[in-house]
């Protein structure tokens, strides 16, 4: 079957969408059926749901990892994005080799079906990059994927980018190199938070005397968000509004502050590091700034030894997800927060689901969460698969959080579990 039917036998009506976001407001929710979205081949051993759209489609990055030496060599071997619609994948290739890989970042997908990520080609860097992070050293440019086909975006100057997010109205915001040498990491060049309208590349501007930027989200207004900052560490978590760059809230330590996501009532969230810059934690921004800090610290759902949080999903009606970090700098948790509470997502999810949330990347409308986790028995035991939750009014005796307490996470080795984060271009923000 063509990849565009396929697209159109599981369109789910506008309408449809409609009634299903209506129905999820006016059930009490209290607990989520969590779908396993496997892997793309059969041999894969990890897989994370980084994007999901209205529909329930879920834009994923699929792929075989192997064990690194330490934290700085831990790669993927190979990697792909993919699409998957009601359990069945669709790959959406690669711009280089037909065995190359392609990659993605949170807020890939939108209504439409059309996607977004960052693809290897077949040209070798000149400088010696490795932006896709496949340990190829070859250019890795941003993609748009529609109709069936990966076609690459322009850069503005330079060899390599990223396109992070595309909105309803097909507007891809990311990051792309320029032209000019970086003077904080000679022979690299400055990266560009960057804007793609109708296929045209847009430069961003940063804050103050910043040199680089990023955009990792955008909404349907053509608002997006990222960092400004150099390119060993982000500065200022920033918001562009009709190209502007406006600075967001931080706790005061002028580093590791990012947004990651905003929705259509330009609320955003992301995180900042703490006063005492010790670790990061999850943030959430009203439309004038103003800064919430979903501290993990004040939830006793989270289970002890975590470190960290970092939000990255949010829909309109201000449900936030994201993921905690435990000491050891594993991906440790999902969360969901609403009304002012954070939550863990494993308590509530039945204890025979077979999957231990590690992270939650996105939340759509419908209230359904994407993201990844670790398969607890069989087969493929200690494997990470990406998931879909959705919510039902269902009561669940046993939940997972209960389950995993005696359960190893995973068997993948603990910096690979740390690579999705890499990957999707933070590994710049802390060289």
């Amino acid at each position: 079957m063509s990849t565009l039917r396929q697209l159109r036998n599981f369109w789910i009506p506008w309408a449809a969408t409609m009634v299903l976001a209506c129905f999820s407001d006016a059930v009490a929710q209290v607990s989520y059926k969590i779908t396993d979205l496997g892997t793309n081949y059969s041999n894969d051993n990890f897989s994370m749901a980084m994007g999901l759209n209205n529909q329930g489609w879920a834009e994923n990055m699929d792929g075989f990892v192997n064990p690194p030496e330490n934290n700085l060599n831990t790669t993927v071997a190979r990697g792909r994005a993919v699409i998957n619609i009601n359990g069945r994948n669709i790959d959406l290739g690669t711009l280089g080799k037909p065995d190359g890989n392609s990659w993605i970042n949170w807020g890939g997908i939108n209504d439409r079906g059309e996607a977004v990520g960052m693809s290897e080609t077949a040209v070798p860097d000149p400088d010696g990059e490795d932006i896709c992070g496949f340990g190829t050293q070859l250019t890795c440019v941003p993609f748009l994927w529609r109709d069936g086909r990966m076609s690459a975006l322009p850069t503005v100057g330079g060899n390599n980018g990223q396109a992070s997010a595309i909105n309803n109205r097909g507007e891809v915001a990311g990051y792309a190199e320029t032209s000019v040498v970086d003077s904080g990491c000679p022979p690299f060049k400055i990266t560009a938070a960057v804007m793609w309208e109708k296929g045209k590349a847009v430069a961003l501007p940063t804050v103050g005397g910043d040199l680089d930027g990023v955009a990792f989200g955008i909404n349907d207004h053509g608002q997006a968000v990222g960092y400004s900052g150099s390119c060993v560490a982000a500065t200022h978590a920033v918001v562009w509004k009709n190209n502007t760059a406006f600075v967001l809230q931080d706790l005061g330590v002028a580093r590791s502050n990012i947004a990651n996501a905003i929705n259509n009532l330009d609320q955003s969230v992301g995180q900042v590091r703490r006063a005492d810059g010790s670790a990061r934690v999850a943030a959430l921004w009203q439309p004038d700034g103003t800064l919430t800090v979903l501290d993990q610290h004040s939830c006793k759902c989270i289970l002890s030894g975590d470190l960290a949080s970092f939000a990255t999903g949010i829909n309109n009606r201000g449900q936030v997800v994201g993921s905690t970090i435990d000491s050891d700098n594993n991906w440790s948790h999902g969360f969901i927060w609403r009304n002012g509470v954070m939550t863990d997502l494993n308590t509530l999810i039945s204890g025979d689901s077979n999957l231990s949330v590690i992270s939650a990347s996105n939340i759509n409308e419908r209230g359904q969460i994407s993201g990844m986790a670790t398969v607890v028995n069989g087969p493929d035991a200690g494997n990470i698969h990406a998931y879909l939750a959705t919510p039902v009014d269902e009561s669940i005796g046993t939940s997972m959080a209960d389950v995993v307490r005696t359960h190893p996470k995973s068997t993948l080795p603990a910096d690979v579990r740390n690579q999705p984060m890499q990957r999707s271009g933070h590994c710049r923000l802390e060289r």
